[in-house]
């Protein structure tokens, strides 16, 4: 598992993909800090590292897939985790249902990984 706080090549995405999953990496943004949790098993273990090390909040955390062969593309980005139900915080959906959150989360990610 990996805190990218700085970008990264998709190449390395594919790379951690590899590691787990094959095709996808689950990852965990915290859109505060605008950084996030790549290649754990279960998007709740990144959240645990970004709570633990970077002292992140569950507030500001969010799960998403992330599929490297699909960069460029809608599918690219699937907000879809278990993380994602936070019915306090309004969100009571795996998804993220908020349409302002996913954008900040589709940028993070467009800064963080490149091509």
């Amino acid at each position: 598992m990996r805190i990218i706080k700085n970008p990264i090549p998709l190449s390395l995405l594919s790379e951690i993909a590899q590691e787990r999953y094959g095709d996808l990496v689950k990852a965990v943004v915290d859109v505060r800090q605008e950084i996030m949790a790549v290649g754990g098993e279960f998007h709740a273990d990144e959240e645990v590292v970004l709570m633990e090390q970077e002292h992140s909040s569950r507030e500001h955390t969010w799960g998403i897939n992330l599929w490297p062969d699909k960069k460029g593309a809608e599918e690219f980005i699937q907000f879809d985790s278990m993380v994602n139900l936070k019915p306090s915080f309004g969100n009571r959906t795996r998804g993220v249902d908020n349409q302002d959150i996913q954008n900040k989360i589709r940028a993070i990610v467009s800064r963080l990984i490149v091509i």
